[in-house]
């Protein structure tokens, strides 16, 4: 799909290091932090389309990079293991009933890791094992991959690619419409922290917590608002990106049923669409196809869901580049 920003995207200016140990959060980054990864992402973005391979090649040379997944994967896992391979690095991915906790406690895990790898990317359930892990292993470099209450990974993929269709973010409205779920979460961080404005339509107790609004209100700039919006229609009406997920996350499955009554007035349909004007559509995926979006939607000439699936692998890189490149 074209992008949509007004002018060609400046050549890239120079990046600092994270300042940062731990990438459990969008909160672990500064705004600046935030900006230096997404343009660190855009230059990686474009060095590999042209089949270059200088900027950030050795970043990671001579190190290992440990994925510890107890949640199934194909984006994160691919994205992963491709960019610390592209960065000069190496992957390990230790069985899943070894790695967090089954055998032995997640701090022992982590104390034995932490003298043969030099960072672990997570993918886990509850954000305090993935805590617990970054806390016993201080010399490590710990990546959120997802948790239930967060999942930063992919706020920053969303980020790279709103900025690739839009160039200044900066007042730009994005829509999340249906369950204010951890990706809602994240994305509504990072959005916040680039001035964006964030509005959330969701049915009542599926929306933010008081203390991510609190978070929300804290991390504004520039000028971002945040709105909580019951209808739908409404919260799309002049937005710039209209953003959806899976009604039913891993985990919740026995909840599936109620679900699915409770957000069917919140589908992402071609009405919707009308009724945003020319917002592009995003999804993180895996999608439930028919449920929170249609087909028609998903497929049609505002999708830039692939995109987003393909910056991951660029967001992530420069996300590790940053953070423990050498």
């Amino acid at each position: 799909m074209p992008t949509r920003a007004s002018r060609s995207p400046k050549a890239p200016k120079a990046v600092r290091s994270l300042r940062t140990q731990h990438f459990l959060s969008l909160l672990d980054l500064s705004p600046a932090d935030l900006a230096d990864v997404l343009q660190a992402g855009l230059q990686l973005k474009k060095e590999r389309a042209r089949g270059v391979r200088r900027y950030g090649a050795t970043a990671l040379a001579g190190q290992h990079v440990a994925l510890l997944f107890e949640k199934p994967s194909l984006r994160t896992r691919c994205t992963f293991e491709i960019a610390v391979r592209e960065l000069g690095g190496d992957v390990i991915a230790p069985p899943q009933d070894v790695a967090m906790g089954e055998r032995e406690p997640i701090a022992d895990v982590a104390r034995n890791l932490e003298r043969w790898v030099s960072a672990v990317v997570i993918r886990t359930f509850a954000q305090d094992r993935l805590v617990e892990f970054a806390t016993a292993a201080p010399r490590l470099h710990v990546v959120n991959a997802l948790t239930d209450e967060e999942h930063p990974c992919q706020a920053l993929a969303d980020l790279l690619t709103l900025q690739e269709q839009f160039g200044e973010v900066r007042g730009r409205t994005i829509a999340f419409v249906g369950d204010g779920n951890n990706v809602a979460a994240s994305l509504a961080q990072g959005a916040m922290m680039l001035g964006m404005h964030v509005r959330l339509a969701a049915p009542a107790d599926y929306e933010f917590t008081p203390e991510i609004v609190a978070q929300l209100e804290g991390l504004a700039r520039r000028g971002a608002t945040y709105t909580l919006v019951r209808d739908p229609r409404k919260a799309v009406d002049g937005a710039d990106a209209v953003y959806t997920d899976a009604w039913t996350s891993m985990g919740q499955e026995a909840e599936a049923q109620h679900r699915r009554k409770v957000f069917a007035p919140y589908q992402v349909n071609e009405a919707l669409m009308r009724a945003s004007g020319d917002a592009v559509f995003m999804h993180c995926l895996p999608a439930h196809r028919g449920e929170e979006a249609t087909d028609e939607v998903m497929d049609g000439p505002a999708s830039i869901i692939f995109d987003q699936a393909e910056n991951r692998l660029h967001a992530q890189k420069a996300l590790l580049m940053l953070l423990m490149g050498r």
